[in-house]
């Protein structure tokens, strides 16, 4: 894993200082938009099923992440979980503000995990941490996408993104982990710059 340290520290802190004036826009920009703050912050699942605090910038209505939860924990509750069919995000999602849609078609919401990549809880290439509700769900064969550091991106999000049902993203997610090598993940991040150019399912 040393490898995947050192392009995370060499990518993330030079680009975390360059786009420092585009942060404080972003940040003035979501404050006007809607109430609350402007960075949001989640309890994740990460590497060997760790819990840390994952940064993002805020693009949907301040509760969110609660309404999210209800959800999967009523679904649970009455049986109905099922993976097959269960998408986090909705095209046309009520709780998106204005703001968020830009940022997330322009995955410019994502900015603020550069501080997750520098702290060591996340790298560049990755499966994306998933809620602590989630994981619970998991399947033996599935829980192997834990033994990766979660991602900014990773094979899902070069492969449909938002579009994916959770079984889709995890079995991608596992792929990515038994095949692992340094030239996967630049392959990843090369193709991520082009699906995140083209805005292609991201909402």
């Amino acid at each position: 894993m040393g490898f995947k340290r050192l392009l995370d520290l060499i990518i993330a802190i030079p680009l975390l200082i360059f786009i420092s004036p585009l942060w404080l826009f972003i940040v003035a920009w979501i404050k006007v938009d809607s109430p609350g703050p402007a960075i949001f912050r989640q309890q994740r699942v990460g590497l060997k099923g760790e819990p840390f605090t994952i940064y993002k910038f805020r693009t949907m209505v301040p509760d969110a992440d609660r309404v999210m939860k209800a959800k999967i924990e009523q679904l649970k509750k009455e049986g109905k979980f099922n993976a097959d069919e269960f998408v986090f995000q909705e095209k046309d999602d009520p709780r998106i503000t204005g703001s968020g849609r830009f940022l997330r078609k322009t995955s410019l919401d994502e900015l603020p995990q550069l501080l997750n990549i520098v702290n060591g809880t996340m790298s560049l290439v990755g499966p994306r941490p998933e809620v602590p509700e989630i994981v619970e769900q998991y399947t033996p064969e599935q829980r192997q996408r834990l033994n990766m550091p979660p991602g900014v991106t990773g094979l899902a999000q070069i492969n449909g993104r938002s579009a994916l049902t959770l079984t889709e993203t995890l079995k991608y997610d596992v792929q990515y982990v038994k095949d692992w090598s340094p030239g996967s993940d630049i392959k990843i991040l090369w193709k991520t710059i082009f699906v995140v150019l083209l805005g292609k399912d991201a909402y």
